[in-house]
C-alpha cells in the first residue's frame, strides 16, 4: 500500500486523479494538498510513499518544493507544461505525465513507482540503480555492506570502498529488499549477510564496524543473525 499526497492547486485535477485510483487497492490517498506550503506542512510530519505533484502553484512551484524536500518520497509529476520535464528527471522523480493525464498513462507510472521498490532479493547478480554524479550506476546488492546518511546523500559501503550517492536513506529504505536489509538506526541500513555478532545495543558488520542500534529500532535485532 503507498501512502499518496496529491498536490495541486486545482481541485478538479484532485478529482481526476482520485476517480483514474478509485480501484486500485495498493494507494492510499491520505492528503489532498493545495499549494507547495501546505503540502511541506504535511510532509514534515508524516510518512508519506508517494507524491502525485503539479507544478505550476501559487507562491511555490512543485520543481521548487521538491528543491527544498530533504527526504522526498517517490515523485509523479502531473503538469500541463511539458518544458519543465528535464527538471523533474533531474531532482529523479518516477515519470512526469501530462494533464489531462488518461487513466492508462497513470497507472503505468505507478507501475514504475512499484519497480522501484519492489527490488527482488536474490541472485547474486541482482542490483539496484543509482545516482552517482550525474550518472546512474549499478550496485550490486550482495556488494553491499551497510549504507549511512550523509545530509542529502548516502554513503553506500562496499566493504571498505565508499561511494557518494545522490539519495536519502529514507527512499533507499522503500528500495532495498527488507529481507536482505535492514535499517538499525536512524542514520544506518545494513546488509543482514554482513552482520557477524549482535547484542542489546550494537550490531556487528564484517570488517569491524560496530553500528549502535537506535532505540526506535529495537525490534529490527529479532532474528537479524
Amino acid at each position: 500500500m503507498l501512502n499518496t499526497v496529491i498536490i495541486d492547486d486545482e481541485p478538479l485535477a484532485h478529482n481526476v486523479i482520485k476517480h483514474h485510483l478509485n480501484e486500485r487497492d495498493d494507494i492510499a490517498i491520505v492528503a489532498n494538498c493545495y499549494n507547495a506550503t501546505e503540502a511541506l506542512s504535511y510532509l514534515a510530519h508524516h510518512r508519506v510513499d508517494l507524491i502525485l505533484l503539479d507544478i505550476n502553484m501559487p507562491a511555490l512551484s512543485g520543481i521548487d518544493m521538491l528543491k527544498v524536500l530533504s527526504n522526498r518520497p517517490h515523485v509523479i509529476i502531473i503538469s500541463a507544461y511539458q518544458e519543465y520535464a528535464i527538471d523533474g528527471f533531474a531532482l529523479d522523480v518516477v515519470d512526469y505525465l501530462l494533464k489531462p493525464v488518461s487513466a492508462e498513462r497513470l497507472i503505468e507510472a505507478l507501475n514504475k513507482v512499484h519497480r522501484r521498490i519492489d527490488v527482488p532479493v536474490s541472485p547474486l547478480n541482482a542490483y539496484l540503480m543509482l545516482k552517482v554524479d550525474r550518472e546512474k550506476r549499478k550496485f550490486l546488492l550482495g556488494d553491499i555492506t551497510w549504507i549511512e546518511a550523509y545530509g542529502n546523500y548516502v554513503k553506500v559501503w562496499q566493504g571498505e570502498h565508499m561511494t557518494l550517492v545522490s539519495s536519502t536513506l529514507k527512499r533507499l529504505v522503500h528500495q532495498l529488499p527488507r529481507q536482505q536489509f535492514v535499517q538499525v538506526h536512524k542514520s544506518f541500513i545494513v546488509n543482514r549477510d554482513k552482520v557477524v555478532a549482535v547484542d542489546n545495543d550494537h550490531v556487528r558488520i564484517e570488517g569491524g564496524l560496530v553500528v549502535k542500534v537506535g532505540r526506535l529500532f529495537k525490534q529490527s535485532l529479532v532474528g537479524l543473525l
